[in-house]
């Protein structure tokens, strides 16, 4: 059974960061790409950074480029995303995702993917 789960999630003022981690059993993430993706209130989910599965090509989100990261430790089978200079428009769900053609999908503007995480809050307020 494939498990993605999400942990750093929190409240953080603006121009605070914090790191997510996104532990996955059950799958080898070396062989997929990966992806973070979030949902805010009353929109629709939407890709914040994804990257293939050699970690050659990554993609950010016009929104979030210069203040997150995205990363993997293969040996930990672990993804994260480090966000800085967080703002309040970055409050929202933070979704990890593992999958064949996530990459592809993400730097095309969709938003699809084999596994999922259950995801983490991330509330960014004064």
């Amino acid at each position: 059974q494939v498990q993605l789960v999400e942990s750093g999630g929190g409240k953080v003022q603006p121009g605070g960061s914090l790191r997510l981690s996104c532990a996955a059993s059950g799958v080898e993430l070396d062989f997929y790409a990966i992806g973070w993706f979030r949902q805010a209130p009353g929109k629709e989910r939407e890709g914040v950074s994804c990257m293939s599965s050699s970690g050659g090509s990554t993609y950010y989100a016009d929104s979030v480029k210069g203040r997150f990261t995205i990363s993997r430790d293969n040996a930990k089978n672990t993804v994260y995303l480090q966000m800085n200079s967080l703002k309040p428009e970055d409050t929202a769900v933070y979704y990890c995702a593992a999958g064949k053609l996530t990459y592809i999908l993400c730097d095309a503007g969709l938003v699809d993917s084999d596994y999922w995480g259950q995801g983490t809050q991330v509330t960014v307020s004064s």
